[in-house]
């Protein structure tokens, strides 16, 4: 069985349409198999990692509350960030994620689940980890909470009622959604013992 598998078309022209903090949007003229001249538009993206810490004694998880400005919502999340600190090892970088937003570590780390959020229009890819043990920790020396997350909250919620509320449309959040949904899969079908090492290598990636 053939799964997911890295293949590049021939880019024949690149343009930069625009360039933002986080972004490029591009413009990359692409030579199909068959010989067909295509055009694709997306945006650049250093990836970013997502942290589903759970408490199992409690049955919580950590969550936030982060305003989205383009889609006017106060949402709810796991903590998670950008992978913009250059040679940053991943597992690290979730970490560094959790303590900042939640002021939280954890004593047990997996890989739950890799994903790409928006392939037809954004390179993004996101791994999401499931953080266990949970304990107090302080946020990182010198970070300083700045826009939207100044004013972000953290709470722990009833695992049960976090699953209740994706499924009714209640938590829109890719990275809260496929972390809570893969961890309940894990958790139903006894694969949490079986979930790949912090350290596992992250196939989407390895080109980069």
């Amino acid at each position: 069985m053939s799964w997911d598998r890295p293949v590049a078309w021939e880019v024949q022209e690149r343009a930069e349409l625009g360039a933002g903090r986080v972004s490029t949007f591009v413009d990359e003229t692409v030579v199909t198999p068959s010989g067909e001249i295509i055009t694709r538009q997306y945006l650049t993206h250093p990836g970013a990692v997502a942290v589903v810490c759970w408490d199992e004694e409690r049955d919580v998880i950590a969550a936030v509350r982060q305003y989205r400005h383009p889609v006017r919502q106060e949402m709810v999340e796991i903590p998670a960030g950008l992978l913009d600190l250059e040679g940053e090892d991943y597992v690290a970088a979730a970490k560094r994620e959790l303590a900042e937003e939640a002021e939280l570590a954890a004593s047990r780390w997996d890989v739950l689940i890799d994903i790409v959020t928006t392939p037809g229009a954004c390179e993004e890819s996101l791994r999401i980890y499931l953080a266990r043990d949970p304990h107090p920790a302080s946020r990182p020396e010198g970070f300083v909470l700045e826009g939207e997350e100044a004013h972000m909250r953290f709470e722990w919620i009833f695992r049960p009622a976090l699953v209740a509320a994706v499924f009714a449309g209640e938590c829109q959040s890719p990275s809260l959604v496929s972390g809570v949904l893969a961890l309940e899969t894990a958790r139903l079908s006894g694969r949490l013992d079986q979930l790949r090492p912090a350290d596992a290598p992250w196939p989407v990636r390895a080109g980069r």
